[in-house]
């Protein structure tokens, strides 16, 4: 599930840059992907503490 919101908010970057949106709008989808990268990995920190 939250993979495929990585990938889904990936492409939009990655479609964002090609289409030379303003800076701003990049960075905006550019942090929301951090946000959702971050989750992942302490999503799969917490799994691995509690196996």
């Amino acid at each position: 599930m939250l993979n495929e919101e990585i990938c889904k908010m990936r492409d939009k970057l990655n479609k964002s840059i090609e289409k030379n949106l303003d800076y701003s709008i990049i960075y905006k989808i550019s942090v929301e992907l951090d946000i959702l990268i971050a989750r992942y990995y302490n999503e799969k920190l917490i799994n691995a503490k509690n196996a």
